[in-house]
This record gives C-alpha cells, structure tokens and sequence, in this order.
C-alpha cells in the first residue's frame, strides 16, 4: 500500500502539492476573502464555491511548469520550507512578505532573527516545512517517455485551463467587483505572491546595472556663527518600532511619557513614516527624497543627509545598538554596539540601550569644538521579544509577556510589554536630554527623536510590522516625533521655541521632513535644502 502512495505520476504529484498548498498554507489568503465576502454583503454561493477551485486550478498550471525531472524534487523541497515561514508570518502575526519585506528579512542579523524563533514557530516549520519536505524527497515519481510525458502534461494543464474559462464564464464580474474591492487579497496567495517579491528584489539589488553614484551638497556650507562662541551640538535618536497611538504625548491615557513630561520637550503631531520596515523607513528617512519619490536603487546610489553635513565639515557620528544603518552611515563615523560589551547592559545577542548613554558619554568626554551631530540608532521596542527591551527595574506595566510568541499572550499582558519598552526609551531620552543640559557650558545642545515606524499589536489580526505600505494600518505608520533645543541652541540658531511648539501641533508631517530639518538646525547652506521640507523654517528669524 505504502508503495503505491509513493509511486506517483508527474501530474498526480503535481495536483496533490496544490492541494496541500491551497488547503494549508492559503488558510490565511481564506481569512480575508472571509473578511471581504462578509463586508460585500449579499455573495453569490457558486462565485463563494469557485473560488478554491480557481486557486488549485491557477496553481495547478504554474506547478505544472517545475513538475519535470531532474527539477521536481529540489524546486518544490525549498519552495516548502519558504512557504511554511511565509505561511506562519501570515496566519500569526499577519505578515505580508512584499519587496520591501524580503529586504527587511534578508538584512535581520543573527540575534534578530532568533527572536522569532520559539515552539510555535519551531513545530509549525516542521509539520508543514520539514515533513512535507521528506516526503517529497522520498517519493517515487514515475516518469514516462519525454513526448509521452509532455503530452500528459499538456492535457492536464488543458482540463485545467478549462475550468478557469468555465469559472471565468459563470463568475467573471463577480471575481473583478471582489478584486477591485478587496485589492489586498493577492499579497496573501502563497506561494506567488512571495516569490514573485523576492524575484523583484533580486532584479533590482543583482540584476540591474548599478546607478552612477550621485553626490548631493557639493555646495554645502556651515553659516553657524556661535555668536556666543560654543559649537553646535545636536543628537539624533532614531527609534525602533514606536507607534504614536501608544505615546502619552499624544493623548494615550497611560504614562509612557513619564521621564520626560517635565523636560520641555516638542511633540510633532501627525507623522507618518517613510515605511513600515526599518529597512525601507532608514534609508528614506535620511535621502532627500520623499516617500512618493523613495527609490532603493537611488537611495543606494546618492548621498544621504549625513554626507551632506560632512560636506559643510560637520563632525558626524553613529552610534548602533540595533541591526546597523542600511547604507546611510556608511560614509561618516560608525560604531557598532559590540553584544558583548558590557556584561551588565549585553546578554551576547541583545543590549539594553543604557549602552548607547555610555558611549554617549565616552563622545561628550571629547575635546571638540567643531559643530556637529551625533546619531543614536536605538533598538527601542523591537519585537516579538519586547520584553528584552528594558531591564527589570523598568517593568512598570503588568503582568507582561514574556515570550516572544506574542500572539499567545493576553492582549492586556502583550500592551503591557510594549507599553513597558516605550517607557524604557523615554527614559533614554530624559537621560540624553541631562547629559546634553549638562553640557552647556560648552555646546549648544539639542536633541530630535523620531521612530523608524509602528508596530500592529493584534489589531486586524495583525502583529509586528512590514505590511504593505497602501494596505498598512496607521498603528505601522504613525510615529512619534520629539524635539528638545536648549534656549542658548534657539537664541544662537536664531529659532523662536514658543514658534516651534506651536507649529508641532498644527500636524501633518513625516520623515520627508528630515533631511532639510536636520539641514536647517545646522545651519547648513546648501541647493539639496528645502525650506519647504523644514519643520523649523517657518521659526526661524
């Protein structure tokens, strides 16, 4: 009997992985056509029966195209193992794998991607990853003679085709007013939808010739002129996976914001940010291009704001506790936080951002009177694992959640966590906010914050981030956005602070603004610079 199972045709193979892919690793492509059937209304009960149908049927034919020897065996092996990842990013925390997704997953580092890694995951990639995978590896697939065997081939994919016209004749208007309605759908087919993804991202990042490398603000100068002889001193924190929505500055009911309600710091409202991965949002964030315009292959290939600062001869520093830069420090000084550095703030695989204020520290230390700019890269709330994110002294929301399958935690005890790693990354910048008060006796000191972009907490059935920018739910988009200027910094910079707070509430702004912000609070001259782009301009005497 076991030896019958193993001995199948091309074409019987060929049916039956389609069937398991449809059946298993599309439950979550069926979760949203559910979701748009019943905001629809009133459905059609044979367009509701069709619609598996077309999908073995459209399958069908394209595995029909790799279930040939010699390509059987190895194509459909590690197409399996993928889509059982794919599959369980999609059915636990809602994840769709598009472009800038596939960037995101390929440039994790090792302690990251070990954070997604527990018995959930684990006995998901081996129920639907390793076990279908030996099976394939063990059948015995019988192979007729060449012509014989594309004849079989071509009258399977024919009977096929002829169902899809079948279903196209009876439901075609149905199909295109669901489409239409329910875009979104087709980022969740497994397995075209990723791999067509990644089949973009390789021609993009492999395939095409590389850009002319295009330097920017050739042109800029420095016109600070430290009327009150100290340099300029700003610190940029970028932070990780912040929402807005969680943020007591904008009218959350919980204190998230408690170390630093008393500091004096600006709260920009209404930012959205440049992605929803910290692949995408950092390199755009920091080109002069918008969000509409933001091109990877360009980004790679032109300055970014931190050379043009460079260029006016600033000092420019970054200073890493996350998974790098993505390209944007590559041409200023960069130090990546060693994980085992410190045994009290390190565990070997992540540390608390408390490392980053003690190379703050080390970079105040210096004997420096050139004006410059200091970027710290925080790991701020990555998940799933939020609970690394702040130490236990720093556990004021609970019970928390404690492991890195969130999905399995309460909604209470999940907020809990990520509230608690919010708390701990204002507590960072209260302590950046000291140091640099404690500095003005030899700098005009400053401080920007602003999140690389949210995170979805099981709203929608979403978790995590990385969605699709035109389907992404604000909770990935809306960020926070901070700013405290010391007086002599506004004075000596000519900016009036009531001006500027006032202004931060009017809303509407989004990493587009960086680039000539950052330009304008160093007074740097420079064509690459919009006035219209800069939050401060409008303040500015």
């Amino acid at each position: 009997m076991l030896s019958k199972f193993k001995r199948l045709s091309a074409n019987q193979f060929t049916l039956l992985i389609t069937l398991f892919y449809v059946c298993v690793f599309n439950i979550p492509l069926f979760e949203i056509v559910k979701q748009g059937m019943e905001n629809q209304g009133e459905v059609n009960l044979g367009f509701i029966a069709s619609f598996p149908l077309f999908l073995i049927c459209a399958l069908g034919i394209i595995f029909s195209l790799f279930s040939v020897k010699f390509v059987l065996k190895p194509f459909f092996i590690l197409l399996t193992l993928l889509s059982s990842s794919v599959f369980f990013a999609a059915l636990k925390y809602g994840v769709v794998f598009d472009t800038g997704m596939i960037e995101n997953t390929l440039q994790t580092n090792k302690a990251e991607a070990f954070t997604y890694i527990n018995w959930a995951s684990t006995v998901n990639f081996i129920l639907t990853g390793l076990l279908p995978a030996y099976l394939i590896y063990r059948l015995d697939i019988e192979y007729k003679p060449m012509w014989k065997e594309l004849g079989h081939k071509l009258g399977f994919m024919a009977i096929l085709l002829t169902i899809i016209g079948g279903i196209a004749f009876f439901f075609f208007q149905n199909f295109v007013a669901f489409g239409r309605n329910n875009d979104e759908i087709k980022h969740y087919v497994i397995p075209t939808y990723f791999v067509g993804s990644a089949a973009k991202y390789i021609n993009i990042h492999y395939l095409q010739k590389p850009l002319v490398y295009k330097q920017l603000g050739l042109d800029a100068k420095n016109t600070s002129v430290n009327a009150n002889g100290k340099p300029n001193l700003l610190v940029l924190v970028v932070g990780e996976t912040a929402r807005a929505m969680n943020y007591q500055y904008y009218g959350y009911d919980r204190p998230t914001n408690a170390h630093t309600q008393d500091l004096g710091l600006i709260s920009f409202a209404d930012v959205a940010s440049c992605g929803t991965a910290t692949a995408v949002s950092l390199p755009c964030m920091f080109s002069q291009m918008t969000r509409e315009q933001y091109e990877p292959r360009r980004a790679r290939a032109q300055d970014s704001v931190l050379d043009v600062l460079r260029h006016a001869k600033l000092t420019v520093n970054w200073l890493d506790n996350d998974s790098g830069c993505k390209g944007v420090c590559d041409r200023v000084d960069f130090v990546q936080i060693d994980l085992s550095s410190d045994p009290k703030q390190c565990s070997g695989d992540y540390c608390l951002d408390q490392v980053l204020l003690d190379k703050l520290d080390d970079e105040l230390a210096l004997d420096s009177r050139e004006d410059r700019v200091i970027v710290l890269h925080l790991i701020g709330s990555h998940g799933p694992t939020y609970y690394l994110r702040y130490p236990d002294d720093h556990r004021y929301f609970e019970p928390d959640c404690q492991r890195s399958d969130i999905q399995n935690c309460t909604n209470e005890q999940l907020v809990n966590t990520y509230d608690n790693s919010l708390r701990y990354t204002d507590y960072i910048l209260s302590q950046v906010v000291k140091k640099l008060a404690a500095q003005q006796s030899r700098f005009d000191t400053g401080m920007l914050y602003v999140s690389d972009h949210g995170e979805s907490l099981g709203e929608k059935g979403m978790y995590l981030h990385g969605a699709p920018y035109a389907m992404a739910p604000k909770e990935q988009t809306q960020v926070p956005m901070l700013a405290w200027l010391s007086p002599d910094f506004a004075s000596d910079n000519n900016l009036s602070l009531s001006c500027v707070a006032e202004h931060a509430k009017q809303g509407g702004f989004s990493h587009d603004n960086l680039f000539s912000s950052l330009l304008g609070l160093m007074n740097v001259q420079t064509q690459a610079y919009d006035a219209g782009l800069d939050m401060f301009a409008g303040c500015r005497n």
